[in-house]
């Protein structure tokens, strides 16, 4: 798998490089950096100190449009790939050290399947916010740097990755639904899948 830059061409399709927002940046690296880092991989959708930040509001602005927004974080060791999600709104990362997104269009699923084969990856510098569009599906980063791992800012809608909506499954993709907000295809050998995730990942494992 060949790993491009985000300022390559190839990253046209999936998202863009956020500009102008420097101290912005800078404000979240700050408080992002004091973050846990696990030997796995941890989540948290919404961070109180990373909320607190003037920076929250400049995100919900300028990122957002002024919508309700939540600065969580993603933090630790991964190489693999094995669960793609997707939301219905933009999700920007921006992170303390380079990382990799390895990435996929929502229009390459066929009968509720995507081919791993379609999977890009995708080095983003450490400092540069980046925005993944609604329309590219994505996980946990990878670390480039298995001694620093990786901590990197989530900015979502509020309330995205929180609890699943009690639903009836009337739509096929409503049985993808994992979380609020978070349509996850897995793979069958993958842990989310043994706790009952849609399994929608072809071919085996990606491990960079």
């Amino acid at each position: 798998m060949n790993i491009h830059s985000v300022f390559d061409p190839e990253f046209k399709p999936y998202g863009q490089v956020v500009e102008g927002m420097e101290d912005t940046a800078r404000e979240i690296l700050a408080v992002l950096q004091d973050m846990p880092l696990p030997e796995g991989v941890g989540y948290v959708p919404e961070e109180p100190a990373l909320q607190a930040l003037p920076a929250a509001a400049a995100v919900s602005a300028h990122w957002f449009g002024g919508m309700p927004v939540q600065l969580g974080w993603c933090s630790g060791h991964n190489t693999r790939l094995n669960c793609l999600e997707y939301h219905r709104d933009s999700e920007f990362n921006l992170g303390t050290e380079d990382f990799i997104l390895l990435l996929a269009k929502q229009d390459e699923i066929v009968d509720g399947v995507l081919d791993t084969a379609k999977v890009r990856a995708f080095r983003v510098p450490a400092g540069v916010p980046v925005e993944v569009y609604a329309t590219t599906m994505h996980y946990a980063p990878c670390h480039t740097d298995a001694a620093k791992g990786f901590r990197v800012l989530v900015a979502l809608p509020r309330g995205t990755n929180t609890g699943k909506p009690d639903l009836e499954n009337k739509t096929p993709e409503d049985r993808r639904l994992w979380a609020c907000n978070k349509w996850l295809l897995a793979h069958e050998e993958s842990a989310e899948a043994a706790a009952g995730a849609y399994v929608g990942l072809t071919l085996s494992l990606i491990h960079i």
